[in-house]
């Protein structure tokens, strides 16, 4: 267990190709099934700052009570997942902690001198930041609000991974605004 925000929750990965990093991750690692959006509907997205519009593709699953994240990037607007494959990267790109209580964690991380990189909402009580600091590539760390529709999305994703039988590896998200 982590001693910043409890356990690791998500391992997130850069790839260059979405549909075939979902496909390893079933065929080979029997991983699954995967959640994905092929355009994720990121409002109040920051990156430095600065406003963007960016259009990512994401693949969610289960491995036990650890999600993976694909993320392919479709646009060329900044972002963290940018600048690690411009660094020459690919894989690992992220560690998230999940929480339940979003601004008092902020503060927590800020106050032990985390600095926001990056930051946005998906649905209601969806927010995220991305801190600066990391010592190599894959130890960025995310910190992600999970309740309402994020957090029953994520719980959907669990619930489907344990016992899978391989069927029907690749699902649609469900429309966060009615979720």
């Amino acid at each position: 267990m982590s001693r910043f925000l409890g356990p690791i929750r998500q391992l997130g990965y850069v790839v260059d190709d979405i549909e075939a990093a979902m496909a390893h991750w079933y065929d080979i690692m029997g991983v699954g099934p995967w959640y994905y959006n092929p355009k994720v509907p990121i409002e109040d997205y920051l990156y430095d700052g600065k406003a963007y519009e960016v259009h990512n593709s994401v693949a969610l699953a289960n491995s036990g009570p650890v999600q993976v994240e694909l993320i392919q990037t479709r646009n060329d607007a900044p972002s963290m997942y940018r600048d690690f494959k411009l660094a020459g990267h690919l894989g690992l790109q992220h560690v998230a902690f999940w929480t339940q209580n979003y601004d008092g964690d902020l503060a927590k991380m800020e106050a032990d001198g985390f600095r926001q990189k990056m930051s946005g909402k998906v649905g209601e009580n969806g927010r995220f930041v991305y801190f600066d600091r990391q010592a190599h590539p894959g130890t960025v760390i995310e910190l992600s609000e999970v309740v309402g529709p994020k957090g029953r999305l994520f719980d959907l994703i669990r619930e489907a991974s344990s016992g899978w039988d391989g069927s029907d590896p690749v699902r649609p998200f469900p429309d966060l605004s009615t979720f």
